[in-house]
């Protein structure tokens, strides 16, 4: 899957890329045979709210046929987000699936 990765007021590692790019493509199994059209994904400080320390955000647009799947998480832990999104896209896309399934019924 091709992705197209923008990091925001970080610096974006070959480590963070390559991170992100291992978790979106663990997302291909609850894919199948659905087409990707666009794959965006964005990474994130967020700052000024908290008291102190980082906290990160993570937000995924997966444009597949028909629809778009939109999904965005923060935590104090950059990869802990990535895995987060990752883990809350995969039941996005199962639902879709069901979704789609039925629809077809």
């Amino acid at each position: 899957m091709k992705i197209n990765l923008l990091a925001t007021k970080i610096t974006l590692t070959p480590a963070i890329s390559q991170y992100v790019q291992d978790k979106m493509d663990m997302l291909e199994k609850f894919l199948g045979d659905t087409p990707v059209i666009n794959c965006d994904v964005e990474v994130s400080r967020v700052g000024g709210e908290q008291a102190k320390g980082d906290i990160f955000k993570t937000e995924v647009n997966l444009s597949i046929p028909g629809t778009l799947l939109r999904v965005e998480k923060k935590a104090s832990d950059l990869y802990k987000a990535i895995d987060k999104v990752k883990d809350h896209l995969s039941e996005v896309i199962v639902e879709y699936r069901e979704k789609k399934r039925d629809q077809n019924r």
